[in-house]
């Protein structure tokens, strides 16, 4: 049998070319080696997200994007979060032997709680119990399903660490209950640059959408930070945002071109900004109009993600049940 790999994406915001080359492109092509499931996490976007039809309409938004970029929903599971419910009981489950210790040291939590330092403000202000508790509830995602491969952002490497710490915390107890899973990184687009020059995130309100108006995308690109260089001056490339992300588009022979342009001097960041804009509609130009397609007919998407919730948890209720046979609340 195939091993199982695992996606999740967090509705919080429209899909960047960031996600793209860092989970969304490599996780696609897991389906050839893996069987593969993929899901909306949209309860992890509560953390975040409070208004309701936001999280509605950015549900809707992250699945049309996956399948516009070419998920065949026929050869995986997709499904949103909310829909299988055995995940939140292994939540608790999981929680009653996970260390706080470990929780502790989660990154986002420390994050928060060191800005509240630097605020003048209690360690533990305006920081909820969802917070402090995420990475329970991702490992709730990933091991209720036995996956093996977790493709991640070098960022979120931490909370597949944490995941198979929880796993060996429960076969300690009970024997080889639970597989802890290996993290899949792609490491050459670990850092994607956004458009002040920052990591491409949407917490920094730095991205390139993947599907949004030419114009728009024009906008974003022409917005990219550069150095105050004129074009008949030489550059760097390796240090420049525009070509930080074009690399990753571009042809090996054209980004080696490009490069000696860069070197040589008479490149003009604006023109360089405009190859890049054309290079993103030549990769995302089709996909934009079967985004708008799909995006378009709601209750096409609910029935696509309902039929990946079926397959879902039909794997999900096989794995809870000897779950939960193996910790004595079923016979």
């Amino acid at each position: 049998m195939k091993k199982i790999a695992l996606t999740g994406i967090k509705p919080t915001g429209i899909p960047h070319i960031g996600n793209y080359l860092g989970m969304i492109q490599p996780a696609l092509e897991l389906v050839h080696n893996y069987t593969a499931l993929y899901f909306i996490a949209d309860y992890h976007a509560l953390t975040t997200i409070r208004e309701p039809g936001n999280l509605k309409d950015l549900t809707y938004q992250v699945a049309a994007t996956w399948l516009a970029l070419g998920l065949d929903p026929d050869r995986v599971a997709f499904y949103r979060q909310s829909d299988i419910p055995e995940v939140f009981e292994l939540t608790w489950i999981l929680s009653c032997f996970t260390p706080k210790g470990l929780l502790n040291r989660a990154h986002a939590y420390k994050a928060a709680v060191e800005a509240n330092t630097i605020a003048g403000k209690s360690a533990d202000f305006d920081i909820h119990s969802g917070l402090f508790n995420y990475p329970v509830l991702m490992a709730a995602d990933i091991l209720l399903f036995g996956a093996h491969i977790v493709p991640v952002g070098l960022d979120q490497k931490q909370h597949v660490e944490i995941v198979r710490d929880i796993a060996e915390s429960i076969n300690n107890v009970y024997g080889k209950l639970l597989i802890p899973p290996e993290s899949r990184i792609q490491r050459d687009v670990k850092t994607i640059p956004g458009v002040d020059g920052r990591k491409m995130s949407k917490n920094y309100a730095n991205t390139i959408p993947i599907f949004d108006s030419p114009a728009n995308i024009r906008k974003r690109i022409m917005r990219i930070v550069t150095d105050s260089k004129r074009p008949e001056d030489s550059k760097n490339p390796d240090t420049c945002n525009i070509f930080g992300i074009y690399r990753y588009f571009a042809s090996a022979k054209t980004v080696e071109q490009t490069r000696k342009r860069y070197l040589e001097g008479g490149l003009a960041y604006s023109d360089i900004k405009t190859e890049l804009f054309d290079l993103l509609q030549a990769k995302f130009g089709k996909a934009a109009k079967r985004y708008q397609q799909i995006f378009s007919d709601h209750r096409h998407i609910d029935r696509i993600l309902n039929q990946g919730a079926e397959k879902a948890r039909s794997l999900a209720v096989a794995n809870l049940k000897k779950i939960r046979r193996k910790i004595g609340i079923e016979s």
